[in-house]
């Protein structure tokens, strides 16, 4: 049996991935995008036609809001299209420039999930993906409460993880290989052992707190920059991981080991106790954190606007 059927036995697997020869090549039960894997997707001819769908709708409306529509059909179509190929959910990412938009993150969630059941496709399939800021932290709250699930993303930090955890938000996609990118540029160049890497260790250390004291919230490691990161993480709920890495864990017939088990945690944990003055103070003492969160909202806000340009083309 091959590494990747082993970890489906402990863990479920998500293909991060926009691409759907991917997602039908490895069987994955749940898919996840976001505005980088989109962009590099709407660059493709196999995908043009879901482009020019979503152009051809947002021409339908009121010229003010065509570019705004569009962007939110695109993502849409492209999410509606992998649903054909998974058996459970897909994550679909709110614009990253409402990161720190309470109102806006909202709104644009429902709009988001308006449009997949005008395409058939029942809220309880879709994942809206947020920042893990303390404002979309509320946009969670409030959206869950309403039905709407959510997928807390940019996550590089057990602050961050509590206040999705106290949110209610469905699932947190914890950054495991963003997280070693900024320890080697910072600490050591040369690299950790797999066991010893900083990515891995702070999604332990999440998974170990929701066991501990009984969130419902799922963790799902994200952001991969090697197999073994993903070996070490072996039990964790969920797993997102890119078509690369897929293909060398259906490659290998090694035997895979279960690391995070809810039965063996470390019970030392102390429980966190965040209102937003402690939660601010205690994510700006982790400079990775403040870091990571601010780069990567940039990075997401970037190819954001790629698309955009490349959506106002078409508008004409």
């Amino acid at each position: 049996m091959n590494q990747l059927d082993q970890l489906k036995k402990m863990t479920t697997v998500v293909a991060d991935t926009g691409d759907f020869d991917s997602i039908k090549q490895f069987k994955p039960t749940d898919a996840t995008t976001n505005p980088s894997l989109i962009l590099a997707a709407s660059q493709q001819e196999e995908y043009k036609h879901l482009i020019d769908e979503a152009i051809s709708f947002a021409k339908t409306k009121d010229p003010a809001d065509q570019l705004s529509v569009a962007m939110d059909k695109v993502f849409v179509n492209f999410g509606t299209e992998i649903l054909k190929v998974v058996p459970g959910r897909v994550s679909t990412e709110v614009d990253a420039r409402l990161s720190y938009d309470v109102e806006g993150s909202i709104t644009k969630a429902k709009h988001l999930i308006e449009y997949y059941e005008a395409a058939g496709i029942e809220k309880e399939r879709v994942l809206i993906k947020l920042a893990s800021t303390w404002e979309g932290a509320i946009a969670a709250k409030k959206l869950e409460k309403e039905g709407i699930h959510c997928n807390m993303t940019l996550l590089f930090s057990l602050p961050q993880a509590v206040i999705c955890a106290e949110a209610g938000a469905t699932l947190i996609s914890p950054f495991v290989g963003r997280i070693l990118d900024w320890y080697k540029k910072n600490e050591k160049p040369e690299g950790y052992p797999s066991h010893e890497d900083p990515g891995v260790l702070s999604v332990g250390k999440i998974f170990a707190y929701y066991k501990k004291f009984g969130y419902s919230t799922v963790v799902m490691g994200a952001s991969f920059r090697n197999r073994e990161e993903i070996l070490e993480l072996a039990g964790c709920d969920f797993l997102t991981i890119s078509p690369k890495l897929l293909e060398e864990l259906m490659s290998s017939e090694d035997p895979v080991e279960r690391k995070l088990d809810p039965k063996k945690i470390d019970i030392s944990i102390d429980k966190m106790e965040l209102d937003e003055k402690t939660y601010r103070f205690l994510l700006n003492e982790d400079a990775m954190a403040v870091e990571k969160l601010s780069e990567g909202i940039r990075k997401f806000s970037a190819d954001i606007r790629k698309l955009e340009d490349h959506l106002k083309t078409k508008l004409g």
